[in-house]
C-alpha cells in the first residue's frame, strides 16, 4: 500500500487517536495491540509514519492502523498535525508509539470532557514501568511522582497521552512544528490563553516502555527539554506554576548548582569543597519523591536515583542557559 493510500481516512468518527512514529517497530506490536482494544466502535487509529526507515509503516498496518506516511522526517509535531489534519473524530487523542495504555485509560480521560468547559485533558505514566535500566526507571517513575502531585487544573499539556476538542485543536493551530521538545507544552500554554480549560487527569496512566541510557536522558534534558522551554520564557512565555516548577524544585535547584560551583572552585581553593555540603539540603527537599522512590522500588534505588536527579537540575540549567543565548532552531531537528 503506497503512501497515499494509507493517508486516505473513512468517514468521520467521534474519536481520532494519532500515533506519531519514527522508527518504531519494537515498540508497536506492544502497544497498538492495547489501544486498539480500547477504542470505542466508530473510532479511528491513525499512526503518522514520520519518515522511518524500519518497517514501522508495514507493521501499523497489519495491526489494523491507517497509516500517513512522509518520506523524510518531519518531527512529531509534523506528524500529528498530518494526522490530526486527516482525522474526523471530534476528540483527537494523542498517543506515543512507546506508550502502552490500560484498559481503562481512554475511558478515564475521555471523561474529563463531559465537563464542557474542559477544552483538553491529559494523563501521565504510571508507576510500573519496564525495569529496564536504573535511568529509565529514574525517568520515568519521576514523571509519574510529579504528574500526580499536580494541580488538576493544568497550564500546559501533554502528548505522551493527551486528547483535545478536534475544533478548538483546529483553532489554535495545532502543534507549532518549529519547537522541538516541548510543543505539546507550548500548545497548553496557547489553549490556557485562549481560555480554553486544561485538565491534568490523574487517574489516566500509561506504561511507557522506552529504554532510556545516561546520554540519551541528558541529551533529551538538555537539548529536548529545558532549552526549548528557555526559548518560550525568552519569547514571553513565563515557567507554570504547577509540575516540577514549584518554590521548592527552585530552591533544590539553586543549592545544586551551588554546590557544583564550589566543588569546581576547590580546583583553585580546597576551602571551597563545603560547598558541596549544600547539595544535602538539596537533596533534603525531593525527600518526598526519593522516599516514593524507595517504597515503590527499593532504598538502594532511591540512593542511585539522588544522584541521578541532582544531575537532572544541572542538566536542566545547561539547558535553560543554552536556550537563553542560543538562536532557536528553525530549519533542523535538534
Amino acid at each position: 500500500m503506497d503512501a497515499g493510500a494509507r493517508g486516505t481516512l473513512a468517514a468521520p468518527s467521534r474519536l481520532s487517536v494519532i500515533v506519531p512514529a519514527r522508527n518504531a517497530a519494537g515498540y508497536l506490536p506492544r502497544t497498538l495491540p492495547a489501544l486498539r482494544a480500547s477504542l470505542p466502535a466508530g473510532s479511528e487509529l491513525v499512526v503518522c509514519d514520520d519518515g522511518s526507515s524500519d518497517a514501522s509503516a508495514e507493521i501499523a498496518t497489519a495491526l489494523g492502523a491507517r497509516v500517513v506516511s512522509t518520506p523524510r522526517r518531519e518531527g512529531a509535531a509534523a506528524a500529528r498535525n498530518r494526522g490530526a489534519a486527516l482525522a474526523g473524530g471530534a476528540i483527537l487523542v494523542f498517543v506515543d508509539a512507546d506508550v502502552r495504555v490500560h484498559a481503562d485509560t481512554l475511558p478515564t480521560l475521555l471523561a474529563a470532557f463531559e465537563d464542557g468547559q474542559v477544552a483538553a485533558a491529559f494523563g501521565s505514566y504510571d508507576a510500573d514501568p519496564p525495569r529496564v535500566s536504573t535511568v529509565s526507571l529514574y525517568k520515568n517513575l519521576a514523571h509519574h511522582f510529579v504528574h500526580q502531585r499536580s494541580r488538576p487544573e493544568a497550564s500546559t499539556f501533554w502528548s505522551g497521552c493527551g486528547a483535545i476538542r478536534a475544533d478548538v485543536f483546529r483553532a489554535v493551530g495545532g502543534f507549532d512544528a518549529a519547537i522541538f521538545g516541548i510543543e505539546d507544552v507550548e500548545l497548553g500554554y496557547r489553549l490556557r490563553e485562549g481560555g480554553h480549560g486544561v485538565r491534568l487527569v490523574h487517574a489516566a496512566q500509561v506504561t511507557h516502555l522506552k529504554e532510556w541510557t545516561l546520554g540519551s536522558w541528558l541529551r533529551s534534558d538538555i537539548l529536548e527539554r529545558a532549552a526549548p522551554w528557555a526559548r518560550l520564557v525568552r519569547a514571553g512565555r513565563g515557567l507554570p506554576r504547577d509540575l516540577n516548577f514549584s518554590p521548592a524544585d527552585h530552591a533544590a535547584t539553586l543549592l545544586t548548582v551551588a554546590a557544583c560551583a564550589g566543588t569546581s572552585a576547590a580546583v583553585f581553593d580546597p576551602r571551597w569543597m563545603l560547598a558541596a555540603l549544600l547539595a544535602v539540603p538539596a537533596i533534603v527537599l525531593d525527600y518526598p519523591m526519593l522516599a516514593f522512590f524507595a517504597r515503590r522500588v527499593s532504598v538502594a534505588f532511591a540512593i542511585r536515583a539522588a544522584a541521578l536527579h541532582l544531575l537532572h537540575r544541572l542538566a536542566g540549567v545547561t539547558g535553560f542557559a543554552l536556550g537563553l543565548l542560543r538562536p532557536a532552531p528553525r530549519a533542523a531537528l535538534l
